[in-house]
């Protein structure tokens, strides 16, 4: 069966240490139509790992894209074949992390200063696989940061067989800046990433950078193809739970906190019987209840209690009774439909 090319219109990013397969089957539960994104694996980690590890995920978390790092066009190939077979939906590439660690393994942002490299890349992967290859990259590098630059860059990914580039609509400063000030620090240009879209109608952009709000999403909709939310999605997963409806045409629901937890439930005896820890999974549900009375409550006992020795679903629902007391749901009413 023919798969679905993955749909951009609003994608969540791919974040180290944070976006692994129990934080995406979270986020999958509150919304079912946005694009999932793995944390970033080297090529040679895929290629001499331990793939089962590094590549599993749950079926429910389609649609999902496996983030690559390397500048090894022939592994790349190989590890694109590999996340193929696996399963995922679309393969892409880092062109966009600027630490220390990732420019030693040379790859990441400043592979923007090696076009050529890229593109061999690029073209290896496009021809080794049958799902998108894409790229994730910035407006530019230290000092070469032009816009002539930046649509050089866009024309040679195209040329290579890139048809959807996702664009952090900052530069990145490849020394003396951390990885959390490079995502602050430099402004934001989003009439960068706008212009880009203008002058090459023929690519899919996405935007990626400081977006916080559905309201700024669809703002920003109007000038690209897709937009991509970071570490919002993330500390306030809740901001989800209107994507459906907003962006991808799904009929109207009315969500509720609750039965997210229920969903949960038979992950994680699932994970736990495969032999996870609660505290891996729960980690990156704190945010559930961010912003509405009972959070504090909510973070503080899976903080207290997920790391346990024996810790299981019952301190999920115990949390749970810590945010309602008087067993009520105080958030938002109504019952989240199954997915039909």
């Amino acid at each position: 069966m023919m798969r679905q090319l993955p749909d951009h219109t609003f994608c969540i990013a791919p974040m180290m240490e944070w976006t692994d397969r129990h934080c995406r089957f979270f986020l999958r539960q509150i919304s079912r139509h946005c694009l999932l994104y793995t944390e970033m694996v080297t090529a040679p980690a895929v290629l001499h790992g331990d793939r089962r590890y590094l590549l599993d995920f749950d079926p429910a978390e389609h649609p999902v894209a496996l983030q690559l790092g390397g500048s090894n066009p022939s592994e790349l190939a190989e590890a694109a074949q590999i996340g193929e077979q696996a399963g995922y939906d679309e393969i892409n590439l880092n062109l966009g992390c600027p630490s220390d660690r990732v420019q030693s393994g040379r790859f990441g942002a400043c592979l923007m200063a090696e076009p050529e490299t890229v593109a061999a890349c690029m073209s290896a992967m496009a021809d080794a696989v049958g799902v998108p290859v894409t790229v994730k990259t910035r407006i530019g590098i230290d000092d070469r940061d032009s816009y002539a630059e930046l649509d050089a860059f866009a024309r040679m990914l195209a040329d290579s067989g890139c048809r959807t580039v996702i664009v952090h609509a900052r530069k990145a400063y490849l020394q003396g800046l951390s990885p959390k000030e490079n995502r602050t620090v430099p402004p934001l240009r989003y009439d960068r990433v706008y212009r880009l879209k203008s002058d090459h109608p023929g690519l899919e952009i996405v935007i990626n950078g400081g977006i916080r709000t559905l309201e700024e999403a669809r703002c920003h909709l109007q000038h690209v193809d897709g937009v991509m939310l970071g570490r919002e999605a993330y500390h306030n997963p809740w901001v989800l739970a209107g994507v459906d409806t907003l962006f991808f045409d799904a009929p109207q629901r009315t969500p509720a906190r609750e039965a997210v937890i229920e969903r949960m439930l038979p992950y994680i005896d699932r994970e736990l019987e495969r032999g996870a820890e609660l505290k891996h999974i729960t980690r990156h549900m704190l945010g559930l209840y961010q912003g509405v009375p009972g959070a504090r409550a909510w973070r503080r006992y899976l903080s207290e209690h997920a790391h346990r020795p024996g810790a299981d679903r019952d301190v999920l629902l115990r949390a749970r009774e810590a945010v309602h007391p008087d067993g009520s749901d105080r958030t938002k009413g109504g019952v989240l439909q199954q997915y039909g």
